[in-house]
């Protein structure tokens, strides 16, 4: 009887933890993401959808403005999984290397923009954590873990880049360099 006791004891313990930790997030990063949605927003605004297309059209000329500058303004900007759709603009054969790219921008740059990617947050934190155990501050480790992103989401974009060409040549597959 004791370790059915024990095992609802503990199990709704789990809940409990849980609640308190949601609450605490209440107070602290659930304020922060939607006052930084709404920042977004505004901003999107501001600039105007058309200059923010006619920017994206300008990035399919070059790989670096394509796997690196396009998906980080675009998870800034939009978010996950909106960060997606700014690939439209690029050719078809860059496609699977802008997704790769801004994909992995949702994941890296969420530390330092929790509204990038809200789902990741709880990944970060539980990394972070040991860090905030401590009595340290995690901006620096949210800082690396973007710069690390940053180089490595563009890496992700270029390989797929490279391995995307030698699929289309292998499967005789030819797409126009035009949008």
């Amino acid at each position: 009887m004791n370790l059915v006791v024990n095992f609802a004891e503990g199990f709704m313990g789990l809940f409990d933890a849980g609640a308190q930790t949601f609450v605490s997030w209440v107070g602290s990063i659930v304020p922060k993401v939607l006052l930084l949605l709404v920042f977004m927003n505004a901003l999107i605004a501001l600039i105007g959808q058309e200059r923010i297309n006619k920017f994206a059209k300008l990035c399919s000329g070059n790989v670096i403005l394509a796997y690196g500058v396009l998906p980080f303004l675009s998870a800034f900007m939009l978010g996950n999984p909106m960060a997606l759709s700014m690939g439209k603009f690029l050719p078809e054969r860059m496609k699977p290397s802008y997704y790769a790219s801004s994909t992995y921008h949702c994941h890296t740059n969420s530390g330092m923009f929790p509204h990038i990617n809200v789902g990741e947050i709880f990944i970060y934190l539980g990394i972070a954590d040991g860090i905030s155990t401590l009595g340290l501050s995690t901006t620096p480790l949210a800082i690396r873990y973007m710069l690390v992103g940053l180089l490595m989401n563009f890496l992700a974009g270029w390989v797929t880049d490279f391995t995307t060409k030698i699929v289309m040549k292998q499967q005789n597959i030819e797409l126009k360099n035009t949008l």
